[in-house]
């Protein structure tokens, strides 16, 4: 007997040295990627969480400096970008959920006269009354992106961010800037475009129906019972733990992330987190700890955006060798943000991966060195 338990506890202690000596094979083959990154001259930081709760595997790090010289660690937290909109997708998914209201209702039902006035004319028609809830959620509304080019030669909104940094962007200001400078592209639900108008006013949806703040309902209903310490809304809250200060964004040379006009993001993604929260967001995302499997399923009903991409409520679908035929055969589902964010699940690997090279200029970037750490996890 005393045999028996002896080798059971040796090929224990075999397979678990084996699997620890694989892991630390695949932690330094990534590292080496990321120690490329950071080689290049516009990348300061840059941050990778990864977890498989099949594999038994989660590992975490950032590295990089501050502009003071000060070293970047897991604890300083990063902004998220565009990842934003999943948060702002969900909240609508709780209050679907609650019965306050449906993904077809009109949004003219929730927004002040004031917002729906001259919100969507083409050609001498409003379409204000035809837009639904469901239509913002997907980017198929035909609005225009206030972060665009404006079409009468006015100062665009980044340059105004960049320009006036302590300005404090409120939404309805936001959505009377794009009234003012765009024109909106097809009438709702007959195409698809990319838009954080769409989604400051889905913002503006939430607080009229739960009666809370946004950041205050993200507190209530998903930071709060998650325990995502280190998450809040840029501007607007505050973490639920004390949290060493946002790590530094940068827009080519300049460093923005210190700008109070980045405001000007609110719910088409505002919020600053970790790589260990947002992984803990989206499973419970996944797993129904947040909405129903009826929702989540709904915030999967895939539209065209690009090749290789598809978009749903607040999710978006890569198929990466869609994208290139020299990537893998995988697909992942998450958000992305502008910034060179991350938050995806890769469903055929059982594998979460979030972070960011918070550099503006590398977003596609961001995506092909998902694909290669998803490669070399293969290995686990």
């Amino acid at each position: 007997m005393k045999n028996i338990v002896s080798l059971i506890i040796s090929v224990t202690v075999v397979i678990t040295l084996f699997a620890q000596d694989k892991h630390d094979k695949v932690i330094s083959s990534i590292n080496q990627h990321l120690d490329q990154a950071l080689e290049k001259e516009n990348i300061h930081n840059v941050y990778l969480s990864i977890y498989s709760p099949s594999k038994k595997f989660e590992w975490h790090t950032a590295r990089g400096e501050f502009k003071d010289g000060r070293k970047v660690t897991i604890q300083h937290p990063f902004y998220t970008a565009s990842i934003g909109k999943t948060f702002t997708a969900t909240a609508i998914g709780i209050l679907v959920d609650q019965g306050k209201i449906h993904f077809d209702d009109p949004i003219a039902n929730y927004l002040s006269e004031d917002i729906m006035v001259g919100l969507h004319i083409l050609n001498d028609v409003d379409y204000g009354d035809s837009i639904q809830v469901s239509h913002l959620l997907q980017h198929t509304s035909g609005l225009p992106d206030y972060f665009g080019e404006p079409i009468d030669g006015a100062t665009g909104i980044f340059e105004i961010i960049i320009t006036d940094t302590n300005r404090l962007w409120e939404p309805e200001a936001l959505i009377a800037f794009s009234k003012d400078h765009f024109k909106p592209l097809f009438a709702p639900g007959t195409g698809y475009y990319y838009t954080d108008t769409e989604y400051v006013l889905l913002g503006l949806i939430i607080e009229e129906v739960s009666g809370l703040k946004l950041h205050g309902f993200f507190e209530q209903y998903i930071f709060n019972p998650l325990d995502m310490k280190h998450t809040y809304l840029n501007q607007r809250s505050a973490p639920l733990q004390p949290t060493p200060g946002m790590a530094e964004m940068y827009a080519g040379e300049y460093e923005i992330g210190s700008f109070s006009s980045l405001s000007a993001d609110w719910a088409g993604g505002a919020i600053v987190s970790s790589g260990k929260d947002l992984i803990n967001f989206q499973m419970a995302l996944i797993v129904g700890k947040l909405v129903s499997d009826n929702i989540y399923k709904a915030m999967q009903q895939w539209v065209p955006e690009t090749k290789g991409m598809a978009y749903g409520y607040g999710l978006r679908k890569i198929v990466f060798n869609e994208l290139s035929s020299e990537l893998p055969e995988l697909e992942i589902i998450g958000h992305s943000g502008a910034n060179g964010s991350s938050m995806y699940y890769c469903p055929e690997m059982d594998i979460y991966l979030s972070g960011t090279l918070n550099q503006l200029e590398a977003s596609k970037e961001a995506v092909i060195m998902l694909a290669e750490v998803l490669k070399l996890c293969q290995q686990l």
